[in-house]
């Protein structure tokens, strides 16, 4: 097929602070684990937890 599409997953995980509820996502790490807790939040000190792990494709 000359015209075919190449798809390309790009996992990612939303992390989500358990005082403030600040959320963020950033690309998947290996050994990142649902609900695990682990670093500080950068706002309020919290604990941070990884909430979702998922996957995003896209075409080129």
């Amino acid at each position: 097929m000359i015209f075919s599409k190449t798809k390309i997953t790009t996992a990612y995980t939303v992390e989500q602070c358990t005082k403030c509820a600040t959320l963020t996502k950033r690309k998947f790490a290996q050994g990142d684990v649902l609900f695990a807790e682990g670093a500080k939040c950068n706002s309020c000190d919290g604990l941070i937890r990884i909430e979702k792990i998922f996957g995003e494709i896209t075409e080129q």
